[in-house]
């Protein structure tokens, strides 16, 4: 008897889940619903299996640090929760006489999932909870690096399913050895695919001819400017830059500070350790950051001294270095530093004035990273809407540590996500962080109401007494 093929292999996955939905939505309540993302929060939040999955991630994947998976794991995964606590899904969720329109929740049916490895327990955690939120099932595709990590996480969701009576397919992954065929074929058979991590992944699931949702690249850059509490973001910038060893898309890549108070934040930097290099050791520097074209293995969210050995550093920073940032000028292909660079390493632009930061910002966005997120330390609210209007960003982050933002914080009012939609600037379906209404269909019944029709002269007659008829 032959070897299942991989195409059957994810057949018979996807397969199973359509029945385990199936079931899921003809017993379909709130509570139901509620009680089942509540399951796999606990999978992952209790905290020996929290600490374990860290652990592993990290041993696994060769990137970021455990401590700090473990506060990514616990806060990412509570603060969704948080957000949909009283959201309803179930059933009718609106019904507005003055519109005769009744909107009821429905679910898309197969969610298919790609995660990344970068986040291999949070990403996949927070794409479950929303779906079954929702009352869809879910397969996922974990890079090849995440696997191990996906596996001791289903497990535990399946062990919390067995004890309130789900169905174990509603959640499932595709099987090691991934393969791109594998992957390929989820992309193809469920009915609605989200995919975080690389944009190869993000381009296959665009053309897959299934609805799909993917997020652009990060690459953030922050502004400092003359009105800054210069130690306040520093400090902030510092505790976001060195996060998971920068693992995350909302990582700071470039800082861009103004020339009236340049000098006396690097004096800052240095107080969070932040070193401070330029001249002869920025092409020292991109030389050991990037190998054949790629970031280099041993820098990708390492800890600091692991990064320092990499680039060739040791001797060249004060023992207590965490984070590097280097000074440069160039933006743009030939000048990697310009980019996203996964590590503790940031490029450090001087601007003239703030209209200078605006330029350089934008020209760093147009170069990789458009629409994602910028961000900005001051204490002139107006500069933050101004960014907001002239660059190609979907979210401008004031006065905060990026990374910790950007994806929702109890300190702030975006949505708990570890995905953020990039808009039309990053290639993207969505310019919001992926959250629960994503995961949903909602039929409308319309009926009718009194006639709402317009005259044509009262939408024509402002118009016409400037314009004429």
């Amino acid at each position: 008897m032959s070897a299942e093929t991989d195409i059957q292999i994810v057949d018979k996955i996807v397969a199973n889940a359509r029945k385990a939905q199936a079931a899921f939505e003809a017993g379909a309540s709130q509570e139901r619903y509620d009680r089942t993302a509540q399951a796999v929060g606990w999978a992952i939040m209790q905290p020996d299996r929290n600490l374990e999955m860290a652990t592993l991630a990290v041993e696994s994947t060769g990137l970021g640090n455990v401590a700090d998976k473990v506060t990514k794991n616990h806060r990412k995964t509570l603060g969704l929760l948080r957000d949909i606590s009283q959201v309803k899904t179930c059933g009718i969720i609106s019904d507005d006489p003055d519109t005769g329109i009744t909107k009821i929740a429905r679910p898309i049916g197969v969610i298919g999932a790609v995660v990344p490895s970068t986040n291999p327990i949070a990403t996949p955690a927070n794409n479950i909870i929303n779906a079954v939120k929702c009352g869809n099932a879910i397969v996922l595709s974990p890079s090849p690096k995440g696997v191990a990590g996906c596996e001791r996480l289903l497990g535990y969701i399946h062990a919390e399913f067995d004890k309130i009576g789900v169905d174990r397919d509603l959640v499932q992954m595709v099987p090691a050895p991934g393969t791109k065929d594998k992957t390929q074929r989820m992309l193809e058979i469920t009915d609605l695919v989200v995919v975080t991590g690389s944009q190869n992944n993000v381009r296959r699931a665009y053309t897959s001819g299934t609805p799909a949702i993917g997020v652009g690249a990060g690459n953030v850059t922050v502004i400092v400017d003359e009105t800054a509490d210069l130690a306040a973001a520093a400090a902030k910038i510092a505790a976001s830059k060195t996060f998971d060893n920068a693992t995350s898309c909302s990582s700071e890549n470039s800082m861009i500070v103004v020339d009236a108070v340049y000098d006396d934040f690097i004096k800052e930097l240095a107080k969070v350790d932040g070193a401070t290099v330029g001249g002869d050791l920025e092409a020292h520097v991109v030389e050991h950051l990037w190998q054949k074209g790629h970031l280099s293995k041993g820098a990708i969210a390492q800890d600091a001294d692991v990064l320092i050995e990499t680039l060739g550093l040791r001797g060249k920073l004060p023992d207590t270095t965490k984070f590097i940032c280097v000074e440069t000028k160039g933006i743009g292909p030939d000048y990697p530093l310009s980019g996203e660079k996964l590590s503790r390493v940031a490029a450090l632009y001087r601007a003239l004035d703030f209209d200078d930061a605006k330029k350089i910002a934008a020209t760093i966005l147009n170069h990789y990273g458009a629409g994602h997120s910028v961000g900005i330390h001051t204490n002139e609210t107006e500069r933050a809407i101004e960014m907001g209007r002239t660059l190609p960003t979907c979210r401008v982050i004031v006065n905060q540590a990026h990374c910790f933002a950007t994806g929702g914080s109890f300190n702030n009012g975006l949505p708990f996500s570890l995905s953020m939609g990039c808009g039309s600037w990053g290639g993207n379906s969505i310019d919001e962080n992926l959250h629960w209404k994503h995961f949903l269909n909602i039929t409308k019944i319309v009926r009718e109401i009194p006639v709402n029709e317009p005259s044509v002269e009262s939408i024509f007659a402002d118009y016409w007494g400037i314009a004429g008829q």
